[in-house]
Parts: structure tokens; C-alpha cells; sequence
């Protein structure tokens, strides 16, 4: 006798199971026990299909097979309507055949259930090495890519949390300053007197600070979230550069640092995300005048080369970066809060953000000495087509 399990659906995982033709299933789904001949290599075949007592699982239904060995029939088969003895016998032994199978299938379930309970800190059981552990071994590995997957979650999450506590601890340190100044401010003019040309500068360079750090919060926050956060469009570069340049111009002056930049008469265009990739160059241009000496200069420089490349350097002739430091401020991590302070070592998150949206484009960020004694920051990659339909436009001085 041979013993073939389906599932509540009479589908088998024994690929050696018999296909059932479509008026059995259809009088089994519907609760009857199924019983009918055939042949097979000349012999003939006995074949009942019998419904359990359970609904779920891969035995819900249990066909069993009699072969009949070759020559006369040497048992008598009863009329089909008084088979109730035979059936009963059948599904006796099915049941006990399938005892220990329906136990390990009960076991494997509990271990699921008391996995998912625990939060996936439980193992599940591996036992034997038929389809019921293959089974297992599939609950196993989803178990382990779950928790891969929560390990991943929580640690992104909780890095969010702590740059997002820690920048709010950082904004108050310059909004305090600028409170404090407009407050000077205010009580001068209530007097009468004239307002100190170096309060302004020193408000402007704090409101100046806290929106380099909040435009660097949410870029963080969308390169953290991964890339469906980043959107893909055609991006002029030259447009970008006027627009970095006149933002960080009006500090530029007060500093008496000169931000000139050059760029080809035609836009030079990369496919990207033109918030992240402002605020790359932002971060790097605020470094240098920043961190720049008086009467010094910053540069933003745009090439275009025959390959189809771009080359966008930002060069400076302040105190620069050591060779150490360069090294260690591309591998900080946006959560890396020892970056985050204003001495010139500071620098280390603007630059990372930079180095992280570099890397999501797929191009490329280094730091070198410039030839004026500070620091020279590159950008390079792919970019498009030039496009027939722009005019070539003056460059920027």
C-alpha cells in the first residue's frame, strides 16, 4: 500500500504523487471519499482518496494507492456502496502512519508561533531531513533575515535619533549667541545708538551656521532612508554653483574672503538629485569660507571633459586639513558626533555628507592639498548629453 499526502488545495510536495483528474477533486473538495481504478504498466490500480480530520496542513487529504501484483486479482473488491468497512480500516491506517509526521508538523508550528512571539530571539527546531525539515530549515532562514533586517531598522533608526538630539543640542549654542546679539541690537536702538557693525556680522555668522546645520539634517536624513529617497532628474551645474555662491556671498564679504567661481559658457548637466547635490557643494563652499583666513579666497571651478566627465573643484587657500585627518573624515558616519564641532576638525560632517551624496551618484570625492596652501575638494562624474537646444551662456566670474 502506498500513501500520498495533498493539502487542503490537493496539491502535493511528494512530486511523485499521482495527479488527480479534475471530477476527483472537485468530489473531494466537496467532502466525499473518493475511490476509482485503473492500470499502470499493465497492472491494475486501486486508488481512495480520503479527506482528514484536520483542515490545514500537507496531509489534509491522503490518497492510498493498492497495486495490484501481476495475473488474477487475489482479493475480492466490494461494491463501491459497501466500502464504509474498507475506508475505515483505510483511514485507520493512514492515521497511524501519519501519527508521527502530524506531531512533528504540530511541533514546527508552536516553535513558529513561540519564535514570533519572542520577537524572533527563539529558534526553530530542525529535525530529520525530509520536506517537514526542509520546512524548518525555510522558517530558520527567514527567522535570521528578520532579524538581520530588525537589527538593521532599529540601528538606522536609533542613528537618526541620536544625530537629530545632538544637532538640536548644536543649534542652541549659536542661537543663543544670536538671541544675545539681537538683544544688544535691540537695546542700542531703543537708545538711541548705533548698531555695531560687529554684532551684525556675528548674528548673520550664527543664522548663517544654524541653516548650514538643519539643511545638513535633512540631507542626512534622506541619504539614511536609502535610495528611493533620492531622486533622479537632469541637474545644471551651473545653475547650482550661482545659486551655493549667492547664498554664502553675503559672509564671504563680512569675512573679507573673495568666492569667485568659473564655469564653461555651456551648462555642463548630471542625472541626480539637485537638493543633495546643492547641498554637497554648500557644505564644502561654507567650509571654506568658514574656516578661511581673512582677505583669503575660495574658488568653484566647473570642467568638462571630452570623455563625458565632469570635474567640479572647490579650492581654498586657508589653514587646510592634514593628511590624517583627510583619511578619517571620509570614513566618519553621519552618526559620527565627533565630528560635530566648530573648530576646524569640524569639518567632518559637511564633508561626509558630501563624500555620501558623491557616493550615491556614483561619483567620486577627494581631498588634496591645494596649491595654495589650503584645501582642494573635487567632484567627478558621468554627466549628460549636452543639450542641442541650450545656448552656450557666459561664464561666471
Amino acid at each position: 500500500m502506498l500513501y500520498f499526502p495533498y493539502d487542503a488545495q490537493l496539491t502535493s510536495r511528494n512530486p511523485r504523487a499521482p495527479a488527480l483528474r479534475a471530477e476527483v477533486r472537485e468530489d473531494a473538495l466537496e467532502g466525499a471519499t473518493v475511490a476509482w481504478r485503473s492500470e499502470l504498466d499493465g497492472r491494475r490500480v486501486l486508488d481512495l482518496l480520503v479527506r482528514m480530520s484536520w483542515d490545514e496542513g500537507p496531509c489534509a487529504f491522503v490518497l492510498a494507492r493498492r497495486v495490484e501484483p501481476p495475473g488474477p486479482s487475489p482479493f475480492f473488491l466490494p461494491p463501491l456502496k459497501d466500502w464504509s468497512l474498507l475506508v475505515s480500516i483505510v483511514v485507520a491506517a493512514v492515521v497511524l502512519a501519519l501519527g508521527p509526521v502530524v506531531r512533528r508538523i504540530r511541533m514546527l508550528t508552536e516553535d513558529v508561533r513561540a519564535s514570533a512571539r519572542s520577537g524572533y530571539e527563539q529558534p526553530v527546531s530542525v529535525r530529520g531531513h525530509d520536506e517537514i525539515a526542509d520546512l524548518a530549515r525555510a522558517f530558520q532562514e527567514a527567522r535570521a533575515e528578520i532579524q538581520a533586517r530588525m537589527a538593521q531598522q532599529e540601528a538606522r533608526e536609533q542613528g537618526l535619533r541620536d544625530f537629530l538630539a545632538n544637532t538640536t543640542h548644536d543649534v542652541m549654542t549659536p542661537l543663543t549667541v544670536l538671541q544675545g546679539n539681537l538683544s544688544t541690537m535691540q537695546q542700542r536702538l531703543s537708545r538711541g545708538e548705533p548698531v555695531n557693525a560687529a554684532e551684525v556680522s556675528s548674528a548673520m555668522s550664527e543664522a548663517h551656521y544654524m541653516a548650514s546645520l538643519v539643511h545638513n539634517l535633512t540631507a542626512a536624513t534622506r541619504l539614511e532612508a536609502g535610495a528611493p529617497h533620492v531622486q533622479r532628474a537632469p541637474v545644471d551645474l551651473n545653475d547650482v554653483i550661482a545659486r551655493v555662491l549667492g547664498r554664502h556671498q553675503p559672509i564671504a564679504r563680512q569675512q573679507r574672503i573673495s568666492l569667485e567661481s568659473g564655469v564653461p559658457a555651456t551648462p555642463v548637466r548630471v542625472l541626480g538629485d539637485v537638493t543633495l547635490i546643492e547641498q554637497a557643494i554648500s557644505n564644502v563652499v561654507g567650509n571654506g569660507v568658514r574656516y578661511g583666513r581673512e582677505e583669503g579666497h575660495v574658488a568653484v571651478v566647473l570642467e568638462s571633459t571630452r570623455e563625458g566627465r565632469f570635474v567640479l573643484r572647490v579650492i581654498d587657500d586657508g589653514p587646510g586639513i592634514s593628511e590624517e585627518e583627510r583619511a578619517r573624515i571620509l570614513e566618519r558616519g553621519v552618526r559620527g558626533n565627533v565630528a560635530r564641532t566648530r573648530a576646524p576638525e569640524g569639518q567632518g560632517l559637511g564633508l561626509h555628507i558630501a563624500h555620501h551624496v558623491a557616493q550615491v551618484h556614483g561619483w567620486a570625492l577627494t581631498l588634496n592639498p591645494s596649491e595654495y596652501g589650503g584645501l582642494e575638494v573635487c567632484f567627478s562624474g558621468e554627466m549628460l548629453a549636452p543639450d542641442k537646444d541650450s545656448a552656450p551662456r557666459a561664464p561666471h566670474a
